[in-house]
């Protein structure tokens, strides 16, 4: 049996149906429409039986040069070809009519998924065997539709065909005579059993050849994902790489990459090509083997030239049926790829999910104070990083934490947003909508300059003055006339003014609490001078919580916090400085 046929690839492949075909808004449509395509499925094997017993008539009028049953014949032919052909026409459009609903409603849920709970950002964190999920949004779940409704389609089809042929094979072959040992032996409906046969035999060696195409179609889409990644990565740090030579190394990575994306598809070409070989000549032989057979039967007179057209039909109709998996078996080791892989992505969302809920940290999102008590921040493998407790930052106050780097700092900072799930302890906090966390690389979404000042709100709640006040503020008047202007802005400005344009975002959203990590960094002792003074003056009520190293820091706020040097293996500690 081939693998992709087993039970758990079943259960796998169910998993990841059943939500859509029993979501209580789209389950109703889903099955809507694939009854009525399981109904032109039926309808065309139903038109397929017709057409059988037509080429027997059809080639018997020829026979018998029987002018008006060929007219006759020729009329019903254009009648019930008409028929197909609707039939065909609506069973392929209403296929691809569920097949994009299936993969809307299916992007829509695992983007939700992928964005819901922060996952997104802990599986890239903590490396939960998922690699690349815009290819398994982008291309496997435009995949998973297309080959469920295909293959399982196709494989209903092959199911029903065999059913309503058989019995006409059967029919038609009679008794095949063979003499063993001086006694006379009749196999009844002999041709269904050299069906059976023939076809059995080529699904055994069709899947013998093929069977390591599904470990290289599921290799293909990492490595093919894995090459895209790199050059975007070139395209987004083409700065870095210019200014640091870097080219020769990027172009050998990249090299590297390509080979193994050049070395599967090799792999890839020559076992389809094992497997073309073997399937083209088991269909080519299909074509005149039941002529073969059959002949003998048409010789002895036993039957016409209809009868034996219609065995040449039944028997075609039998041996593709039962054919089935010779005929798919590359798209069968395709689908069961882009199923490991989703499958694969479902666990790493299911991992980051259950790491949220059991987290032992709590963040609470009420009142005006931050507190932090008894917290505990440990690693992902279970070592303490660091320790706080007691400590409170009131509404229009401020707060800088400093330390070595490595200490915990930013990790900190992430418990307090509720990203760091590891470790004890509680947090309270105001709630989002009146707070603003400012990392030290600035995150400005490709689009206009107003889009990415006003991130994450709305643009357009805000005019045109507020924009120019923002950006004079920070000294950045020369982008006044920009902002409806689309660009990359993390290749268009450079690393300071990026952290100024995030600043002046604050100056925009004006956020009851602003919480800033390194998120000067970048910027010159007068320019950074400058900016805090800005911040100071436009949101004096601003409870503002930073992490920093630049001395401009510690006058800019009025308590100071220090993480200790704790000894190797110990976690640090926050304390009041002095």
């Amino acid at each position: 049996m081939p693998r992709s046929a087993s039970p758990s690839f079943a259960r796998a492949f169910w998993t990841l149906a059943k939500p859509y075909f029993t979501d209580r808004k789209e389950r109703r449509s889903a099955w809507g429409l694939l009854t009525v395509i399981v109904i032109l499925n039926l309808g065309s094997v139903g038109l397929s039986v017709w057409f059988n017993q037509w080429y027997n008539d059809f080639y018997n009028s020829l026979q018998e040069k029987d002018f008006e049953a060929f007219k006759t014949l020729l009329l019903h032919f254009t009648g019930v070809a008409f028929a197909f052909i609707i039939v065909a026409v609506y069973k392929q459009y209403l296929r691809s009519m569920l097949e994009i609903r299936w993969r809307r409603w299916l992007t829509e849920h695992w983007l939700n998924d992928w964005l819901g709970g922060k996952r997104y950002y802990h599986m890239q964190m903590l490396g939960l065997g998922t690699d690349n999920p815009d290819q398994r949004i982008a291309e496997d779940l435009r995949l998973f539709p297309y080959y469920s409704l295909t293959l399982t389609l196709g494989l209903l089809n092959a199911v029903v065909t065999l059913a309503s042929f058989l019995g006409i094979l059967w029919s038609l072959s009679g008794d095949f005579a063979i003499t063993i040992g001086g006694t006379d032996y009749a196999i009844p409906g002999y041709m269904v059993w050299v069906a059976i046969v023939y076809a059995v035999a080529g699904t055994w060696l069709t899947h013998l050849i093929g069977r390591p195409l599904v470990k290289l179609n599921f290799d293909k889409q990492h490595m093919e994902a894995d090459f895209r990644f790199h050059l975007v990565r070139v395209r987004e740090h083409a700065e870095g790489i210019a200014f640091q030579h870097g080219e020769a190394v990027e172009r050998a990575g990249l090299g590297a990459r390509f080979a193994a994306v050049f070395g599967n598809f090799y792999d890839i070409m020559r076992k389809q090509k094992q497997v073309t070989w073997f399937t083209i000549g088991y269909g080519q032989l299909a074509l005149i083997f039941p002529f073969v057979v059959g002949a003998p039967r048409y010789f002895s007179g036993a039957i016409q030239l209809g009868g034996l057209m219609q065995i040449s039909s039944a028997f075609g109709q039998v041996q593709e049926a039962l054919s089935f998996i010779i005929n798919s078996y590359p798209e069968i080791a395709e689908w069961r790829s882009v199923i490991d892989r989703l499958t694969t992505f479902r666990t790493g969302l299911d991992k980051a999910r259950r790491i949220s809920t059991q987290s032992q940290i709590t963040v609470a999102q009420t009142g005006d104070t931050l507190s932090i008590d008894a917290l505990t921040l440990d690693l992902p493998d279970g070592r303490p990083l660091m320790r706080a407790d007691g400590l409170q930052l009131s509404a229009g106050d401020s707060l800088l934490v400093q330390g070595r780097s490595g200490k915990g700092k930013t990790t900190l900072l992430r418990a307090i947003a509720g990203l760091w799930p590891f470790g004890t302890g509680n947090v309270q906090r105001p709630a989002d909508a009146v707070s603003l966390f400012l990392p030290q690389k600035p995150y400005l979404p490709h689009g206009t300059l107003r889009a990415a000042l006003a991130y994450p709100r709305d643009p357009a709640q805000f005019s045109d003055a507020d924009y120019r006040a923002a950006l004079v503020a920070l000294d950045l008047s020369k982008l006044e006339n920009r902002l409806d202007e689309e660009a990359v802005w993390e290749q268009q400005l450079s690393g300071g003014e990026q952290q100024r344009v995030q600043l002046a975002r604050a100056l925009l959203l004006k956020p009851q609490w602003l919480y800033l990590d390194e998120a000067t960094s970048a910027l010159d002792d007068a320019t950074e001078e400058k900016a805090l003074d800005a911040l100071r003056a436009s949101l004096p009520q601003t409870a503002v919580f930073s992490i920093g190293h630049k001395p401009a820091l510690v006058a800019f706020h009025r308590q100071r916090q220090m993480l200790d040097g704790a000894a190797a293996g110990e976690p640090s500690r926050l304390v009041a400085a002095g």
